[in-house]
């Protein structure tokens, strides 16, 4: 068993090499740390860089999308006028030749919409 004098010679010993290993990675890590921050401006100018040039091409890219966009939306939205005149002329020929079935219809549709209104 150890005694005391022996034990904190022992611990003392164990705290001094952790000391110098400390000041050892210190000093390793401000040598890095001088040649890093060098380092990090030039790769600070190129990443903006690189940014900018990114961020331009995709801007460009939406200005393009954008005009194509509107062409197409033009051509969905005269396609859907479309549907909906086509829809609306065979609404209006069920309603001219069968008006009690469309007239039955249109009653269960209110009911079951009132019914689905009443229990929220």
């Amino acid at each position: 068993m150890l005694g005391r004098n022996e034990y904190s010679r022992v611990t003392s010993a164990h705290v001094g090499d952790i000391e110098r290993r400390l000041r050892s990675m210190e000093r390793r890590l401000e040598r890095a740390g001088g040649r890093a921050s060098a380092s990090a401006t030039q790769t600070a100018d190129h990443i903006g860089d690189v940014i900018a040039s990114a961020l331009s091409g995709i801007a460009e890219r939406f200005r393009g999308d954008a005009s194509g966009m509107a062409e197409e939306a033009a051509k969905l939205g005269s396609a859907a006028a479309k549907l909906g005149n086509n829809a609306l002329h065979r609404v209006s020929k069920e309603v001219e030749h069968r008006p009690l079935v469309t007239l039955a219809v249109a009653i269960g549709v209110g009911i079951l919409v009132g019914l689905a209104s009443h229990r929220r």
